[in-house]
């Protein structure tokens, strides 16, 4: 017995010592901490180019497309992040308020609109908290939070049709309303693609949502990724883990296409549609869906740690370490920028025009492509046949073309891009003064308090209802293995939200590009929406008691000057705190300044 429990005492301590260092090496290893990000610092203007049919362009009721970059003067000079959608836009200010326009038929815009004036005009959404990431789909919106929470609102869309956006009860349906994702920690970025919604949590951790047809979910097999299986909605429309060995430091999602960055070997895995080897991924996985995370082997070695990745419908893009831009995919209508060339691109090839340039943001469209460089100069490339190149004219580029000398970020939409500018006129300081920012928000009471003062503008009648949008036709169908020639050439610019039929423009007024008056820009929202849980009502802010002290005799006592005197005091206290406002849960909706000439810099014009 003792020789037993004497082997057994050793073999314990054996066992210990190797359990105790075993898994802290382990932790050492595989542990990842990512921090919640912070919005941007840089304030800038925003552009557009392209089709504005739905008001995605937010350029006015009579600005129906163009062909050269608009300033939006109702955004202001304030906006530090931009992302365009299918048919709509969401852009971040400085202040962390999330502010939309564009087409709301399934709620893209996250706020209630009345008419279509109103969803071409930028407005605020209520949000708890200040957001600090946006991204933006076919039909649906999403925004990080500073405190780590996501908030999404929307639809997605599969090949059956409109799918919703969260589950309750047995049903799918869509939020117009700003509704917060149920997840495990707090998250560290987010990315939509056209149908579905990547988020990234701080322990490197990927969660998708949303359509899976395409593979793009990477956690579901081809059977189970249809609203007709089993488990139906519930397994599309809760977010839910993908499986990857190392975990992840960064994510971007495409059209049908979702791509990570190992953070252990930094190596690209990626998953989704590759029909046309657009995931950067050969042999056997290339021309098909690919349900599971894969490592792109057609990345170049030695191209990591890789910056940025942009996915198209048929074509991705990447900046490697050094900036410099690679392109893979489908070549129509030169969206890969590798000049008039014959075949696809099957591995990762560098953009010639651009191979001395350093890149520093990259968007990819429908067709089309488009690059910032470190210098801020902005470059487009591929189908233009909308405007949304941006060149002025409405053919399309087989190559790099300069369109702008300044940018700090662009978005590809359906058929409309944005772009954000730096404001020249701005303060030098990435972070403005809290002494500017107060006397700018007393310039925007002064404004309101003025435009009250005023009579209210007449609404004038709007046309009829546009009609719903049609159903995408894909090219390819979610177990698509068509090889390159076998797909019908393209003889129309695909749009991400169907075929739509434009409407005769209305006969506006000259009061059309004019800010609104205060009574028609009131909305009545109601509180942010907790998935599966019901909105609570928001406390009143308290007013303070009206003094009505009035001594008609004078005292000459010094205790009763003395007590004057402190509630004199007092009052001046109580009127200092009732100025102060809310970031982003304000229940009325501020409205952006005054529409402003465009810069003779830029000579803009707008086609038919």
């Amino acid at each position: 017995m003792p020789a037993a429990r004497g082997v057994k005492r050793t073999a314990s301590k054996s066992s210990a010592a190797t359990s105790s260092s075993g898994p802290k090496n382990k932790k050492k290893r595989g542990a990842i901490q990512l921090e919640i990000p912070s919005a941007p610092k840089k304030r800038g203007r925003v552009f557009t180019c392209g089709q504005g049919d739905v008001g995605q362009l937010g350029l006015g009721e009579d600005v129906m497309e163009t062909s050269k970059f608009k300033h939006v003067t109702a955004l202001g000079d304030k906006i530090v992040e931009v992302r365009a959608g299918g048919m709509h836009t969401v852009a971040l200010d400085s202040d962390g308020k999330v502010w939309s326009f564009g087409c709301n038929d399934e709620g893209a815009l996250g706020r209630a609109a009345a008419g279509e004036r109103e969803e071409g005009a930028a407005r605020a959404l209520r949000l708890p908290a200040a957001a600090a990431r946006l991204a933006a789909g076919d039909s649906h919106s999403a925004a990080l939070l500073a405190d780590g929470s996501v908030y999404i609102w929307g639809s997605f869309r599969d090949s059956h049709g409109s799918m919703g956006l969260v589950v309750r009860g047995r049903e799918a349906k869509p939020s117009r309303e700003p509704v917060r994702l149920p997840l495990p920690e707090p998250a560290a970025d987010i990315a939509s693609g056209g149908d579905h919604l990547v988020v990234l949590t701080v322990s490197g951790a990927v969660y998708t949502m949303g359509c899976g047809e395409q593979g793009q979910l990477g956690r579901l097999s081809q059977r189970s990724a249809s609203r007709d299986a089993r488990q139906g909605f519930s397994a599309l429309l809760v977010p839910s883990k993908v499986t990857l060995k190392g975990g992840a430091k960064r994510v971007w999602a495409g059209y049908h296409a979702t791509f990570a960055l190992d953070a252990t070997n930094d190596k690209i895995f990626a998953w989704g549609l590759n029909n046309y080897g657009q995931l950067g991924i050969t042999g056997e996985k290339r021309k098909t869906a690919i349900f599971s995370p894969v490592e792109c082997d057609a990345f170049p070695a030695g191209g990591g740690p890789w910056r940025a990745v942009a996915a198209g419908q048929h074509h991705s893009l990447a900046i490697d370490g050094s900036g410099r831009l690679h392109a893979v995919g489908r070549c129509e209508y030169g969206r890969l920028g590798l000049g008039d060339r014959v075949g696809d691109a099957e591995v990762l090839e560098p953009v010639p025009k651009l191979e001395n340039k350093k890149c520093v943001s990259i968007a990819a469209g429908t067709s089309n492509s488009f690059a910032v460089t470190d210098t801020g100069e902005v470059y487009a490339w591929g189908m233009g046949s909308e405007g949304q190149l941006g060149t002025g004219a409405c053919s399309d580029a087989a190559e790099p073309t300069l369109v702008l000398p300044h940018g700090l970020l662009v978005s590809a939409g359906g058929q409309h891009t944005v772009l954000l500018q730096e404001d020249p006129s701005g303060p030098k300081e990435d972070t403005p003064e809290p002494e500017k920012e107060t006397a700018e928000q007393k310039e925007e009471e002064e404004e309101v308090e003025q435009e009250t003062e005023t009579e209210p503008e007449k609404p004038k009648a709007r046309p009829a209802k546009r009609q719903k949008k049609q159903e995408q036709e894909d090219e390819v169908s979610s177990t698509s293995s068509a090889q390159p020639a076998e797909v019908a050439e393209e003889s129309k610019p695909q749009k991400l939200n169907g075929d739509e039929k434009k409407e005769t423009p209305m006969d506006v007024d000259e009061t059309d590009n004019t800010q609104e008056k205060q009574p028609e820009k009131t909305e009545t929202t109601e509180p942010v929406a907790e998935v599966n849980k019901q909105p609570e009502a928001e406390p009143e802010p308290e007013t303070k008691e009206d003094k009505t002290e009035t001594d008609s005799s004078q005292e000459t006592d010094s205790e009763t000057k003395s007590q004057d005197s402190q509630e004199d005091k007092l009052e001046k206290l109580n009127d200092v705190e009732m100025e102060e406002k809310e970031v982003n849960g304000a229940p009325e909706v501020l409205e952006a300044k005054t529409v402003e000439s465009i810069a003779a810099a830029t000579p803009l014009t707008t086609t038919a």
